[in-house]
């Protein structure tokens, strides 16, 4: 079998490919009666068939030929299987559940056929035949019901299963690639990735894959919410032969969009935009040389590889295009893969150099927030919602969620408290980290992530065979992942445990190609501050640890629990902010690039009494033997509530500069247009 992925890339290095249009709309055209759509199999189907465009490859494949030879004739280098909807769940409309295997197995047939007849009348001209995998009728995103928005039609399991059943009759039939279009929703997406993740590793065979996502509107967001640069950071992991943009708009409204996914994305770019905006009777009046002259245009300016046409388009547009496109260059990829870390929920998160530190909100925590356990097992997930809402608005970057409580269904906890963060628009816009000691809560949680979100945590606990088994999953689902320093032996305390045990771990996810950028390491920030000496040393030895992995791991993060660091304070807040806010200042400058923080709750350096900042200074730097005692003295001096929430506006009072230089370090911006507009007076 020849090498698809390698002839697709030798095809793309001389010319632009041409992709076929419309097969809906050219279906109309056969004014196909109910009889057609039933056939001798259907005749006496207990449901109504006409409309049903996929069963046609068993009732009238000879309808179906006709329209890709059609295609094939204007010049199409790609046709797609009549597949759109061929899926146990688009397909339950129709009671036709059962014959969706036959249905994909006899449409890629269909179009290999014709396929192989147009490349053997010229050899040099090679067509290949694309199994079209459509978005389904539901989403895992939203939720059908206006007053219950935590359910969903499907399961990411229902979806994934249906999808992978499409993959295995679409390559049995024999699909040279898979195109998944049309998407709208990402997590769909991501069952579907899921799915021809399995199916090639149970085959020991790949095929190309393709991904072309739709944007609705001039938002430049999908129907489900996301940018298309949080759309492309989430699948990323696909690591697709190419990625585009289809339907919904007309290629004069689509070209904005095209050009962002061709300068973020160093892979292959297609485009297949509809005949124009529909007009007011839903059909489509872009002429052919409107469609050819707009895609010619991305092609001279290098924003495409592969074009064609979607609704509304025709042989007619398509024979339009192949003309036009076949006088413009191949695009030479000119966009490097850049070494940052990239997460992202309905919009990106990018960890560049010159990124502050990240806030991971932990109050949506069940172990570490008595308000957030007791709502969430009073089953009021809505006020739970609220608590994830102010650490968003506290700060938080990313957001923590665990649910690991005895008395609670953790893994429907999770997906329950999940589904509503999704329609809650201000906290969907981040990453999720989804926290568990239980490997069942953390898959449970992945599947409900749209963006990329990150696992926390696995490690050595368990040995190596399950820790690569939890990776291997995890890359499957395109997340990122927390690495605790802990091993069959326990938990790292010392500088070179840490080490050792991270650099360990790091090894074992090289060898099976898991993204560098995705890995972040956790080596235990401990309790200090205890008043037993072998704990003296822990900042200290957490610090040590990070400067060394950042030099021999580059690519990779670090992170920790921060608040474990002031444990032995409970009770103090005011101690406890103090020591929490020490640390982080001199572990940032070691290379802590996030840390679990109840974002919106925590000092700023520079606020601390000096008094205060030496004492805790001296046990987070274990300065001096006696520093836990002089601390503990102190403490008992220090006022126990922690930072007061109400505003202290005396700092308004100063000159600009210093109205400005407060607002910088605070992350303030209530008054900074004014303040901006007086100082460029």
């Amino acid at each position: 079998m020849p090498d698809i992925t390698a002839q697709l890339e030798s095809l793309t290095s001389q010319r632009i490919l041409v992709l076929d249009g419309a097969m809906g709309s050219e279906i109309q055209r056969f004014r196909l009666s109910e009889a057609d759509f039933r056939g001798k199999q259907f005749a006496h189907h207990s449901h109504d068939l006409q409309g049903n465009n996929d069963v046609l490859v068993l009732t009238r494949p000879d309808v179906v030929a006709t329209i890709h030879e059609a295609y094939l004739e204007a010049g199409s280098d790609i046709i797609e299987t009549n597949t759109f909807g061929a899926t146990a769940v688009a397909q339950a409309d129709y009671a036709l559940e059962s014959v969706v295997y036959d249905m994909n197995v006899a449409a890629a047939q269909l179009a290999r056929q014709a396929c192989e007849k147009w490349t053997r009348k010229d050899p040099r001209k090679p067509r290949l035949c694309a199994g079209s995998i459509g978005p389904m009728n539901k989403t895992l995103s939203m939720s059908p019901r206006v007053g219950d928005p935590a359910y969903r039609a499907v399961t990411f399991d229902q979806v994934r299963d249906a999808y992978r059943e499409q993959v295995r009759g679409l390559l049995d039939g024999g699909s040279d690639l898979l195109l998944a279009e049309t998407v709208f929703d990402t997590l769909n997406l991501k069952a579907c990735i899921v799915a021809m993740e399995e199916e090639f590793v149970q085959r020991g065979q790949r095929v190309p894959v393709m991904l072309s996502v739709t944007i609705t509107d001039k938002s430049g967001r999908t129907l489900s919410g996301q940018t298309l640069e949080a759309f492309w950071t989430s699948i990323i992991h696909a690591r697709p032969f190419s990625v585009g943009i289809n339907c919904a708009l007309g290629a004069a409204e689509m070209r904005p969009y095209i050009e962002e996914l061709a300068q973020l994305s160093p892979t292959r770019i297609s485009c297949y935009p509809n005949a124009g905006l529909p007009n007011a009777f839903g059909e489509y009046d872009e002429t052919p040389d409107v469609t050819a002259r707009l895609l010619a245009g991305f092609a001279h300016d290098h924003l495409v590889d592969v074009v064609g046409g979607c609704c509304g388009t025709t042989p007619a547009h398509i024979r339009a295009i192949a003309k036009a496109v076949a006088v413009e260059p191949a695009r030479a990829i000119s966009v490097p893969e850049l070494p940052f870390s990239r997460f992202s929920g309905l919009e990106p998160l990018v960890i560049r150099p010159e990124s502050n530190f990240l806030l991971i909100g932990e109050r949506t925590n069940v172990t570490g927030s008595k308000k957030f356990s007791r709502l969430i097992q009073a089953g009021d997930f809505q006020a739970a919602v609220a608590v994830a809402l102010d650490q968003v608005r506290g700060g938080a970057n990313i957001l923590d969620v665990n649910m690991d409580e005895g008395m609670l269904d953790s893994e429907q906890a999770m997906t329950t408290f999940l589904h509503l963060l999704a329609t809650e628009p201000e906290v969907a816009r981040i990453p999720v980290m989804v926290d568990s000691s239980k490997w069942s809560v953390l898959e449970a949680g992945l599947k409900c992530l749209q963006g990329k979100g990150i696992v926390n945590s696995i490690s050595l606990k368990d040995g190596e065979a399950e820790f690569l088994r939890r990776a291997r999953c995890i890359q499957k689902y395109g997340a990122g992942v927390v690495v605790m320093a802990f091993d069959e032996a326990g938990q790292a305390d010392t500088t070179q445990r840490k080490v050792d045990m991270c650099l360990r771990a790091w090894r074992l996810l090289d060898s099976i190609d898991f993204d560098q950028k995705d890995v972040i390491f956790d080596p235990n920030i401990l309790a200090i501050g205890t008043g037993i000496e072998e704990h003296a040393r822990y900042a200290v030895d957490f610090m040590e640890a990070t400067r060394i992995l950042k030099r021999e791991c580059p690519l990779a993060k670090v992170s920790g629990g921060v608040s474990n660091l002031s444990f032995s304070f409970r009770g103090n807040d005011a101690v406890r902010e103090a020591m929490n806010s020490a640390f982080l200042f001199h572990a940032i400058r070691a290379g802590l690039d996030m840390g679990i923080v109840n974002a919106g709750q925590l000092a700023v350096y520079e606020d601390i009494s000096p008094e205060l900042r030496e004492r805790v200074e001296d046990v987070v730097l274990d300065r001096r033997p006696d520093a836990t005692e002089r601390l503990v003295a102190f403490a008992a001096t220090v006022a126990q509530k922690g930072m007061e929430r109400k505003q202290d506006l005396a700092w308004r009072d100063g000159t600009v500069e210093a109205r400005i230089s407060h607002a910088l370090v605070h992350g303030m911006v209530d008054f900074i247009e004014a303040d901006v507009a007086e100082a460029l007076e």
